[in-house]
């Protein structure tokens, strides 16, 4: 009898169009290689997007900014480095969400930079062939970050915006870094390694984390056993650009310029 509720349960959701993904996935729609070619028009909107997780990062259409998702709340930092809050219509050509969960809270040493953190949690996870979101809240003493303005048909390669990107000095700051942590074998699908962005408490500034230094802090993470794609499947660029390419020099440009 209770299986059977189950799957009355599930067919309901199914139907009403509420499916979401399940705990501990990364769900992810369309690859980080299509958007270093030039993919920017969003194929799934952040309605859509929202029903398989409420943490997470990506950018908007035409890459009109970086995305920070946190507790689900959309929030979008655009070239001039101020945050705006989207309409859930609004698409995204490239994100990586998930059911934010905790497994675990490890503390931050005043005085750690970016790689620090990064070999701190290396240390406490060392299973590198998982995906791990990263949830940092405290104070920085500093922090670096970009965004990057919308762009306009024909489309260049992300490496080419990235050279006149807009960056944002910031001192003495509390907020929340949000992030992932994903394995060397999604080379091409997503950003192997760390990819973390940044809000402010108060939703002002923020932005896609260049260098960073701690006053103090905590780092939350949750371990993530499963992983979803959604590929583009309207969309004509997608269909028509070769990702037979290796672009890991262009995306370690693009992550750390």
């Amino acid at each position: 009898m209770k299986r059977l509720l189950c799957l009355v349960l599930g067919l309901c959701l199914l139907a009403s169009g509420c499916v979401t993904s399940p705990r501990d996935t990364a769900f992810q729609a369309s690859t980080i290689d299509a958007l270093l070619a030039g993919v920017y028009d969003g194929d799934m909107s952040f309605r859509s997007l929202l029903k398989h997780g409420d943490f997470g990062i990506g950018t908007f259409d035409r890459l009109d900014g970086e995305m920070v998702l946190l507790d689900g709340n959309v929030y979008q930092v655009k070239a001039d480095g101020k945050v705006y809050e989207p309409e859930l219509c609004v698409k995204t050509p490239f994100a990586t969400v998930c059911q934010f969960d905790a497994d675990r809270t490890i503390p931050i040493e005043p005085g750690s930079d970016y790689e620090t953190v990064e070999n701190l949690i290396d240390t406490n996870f060392p299973n590198q062939n998982l995906f791990y979101a990263i949830k940092i809240t405290g104070h920085l003493v500093s922090i670096k970050t970009r965004s990057v303005p919308g762009q306009q048909k024909p489309y260049p390669p992300l490496n080419e915006v990235t050279k006149n990107q807009p960056e944002f000095d910031m001192k003495n700051i509390s907020g929340t870094i949000v992030g992932f942590r994903c394995p060397a074998y999604v080379k091409g699908i997503n950003v192997p390694g760390y990819h973390l962005h940044f809000i402010s408490s108060d939703r002002t500034r923020g932005g896609h984390i260049l260098s960073l230094k701690f006053a103090e802090g905590k780092c939350e993470v949750d371990v993530l056993d499963q992983y979803s794609l959604a590929l583009p499947s309207n969309t004509q660029e997608f269909a028509e650009t070769d990702l037979s390419k290796d672009r890991s020099e262009e995306l370690k440009d693009v992550e750390k310029r």
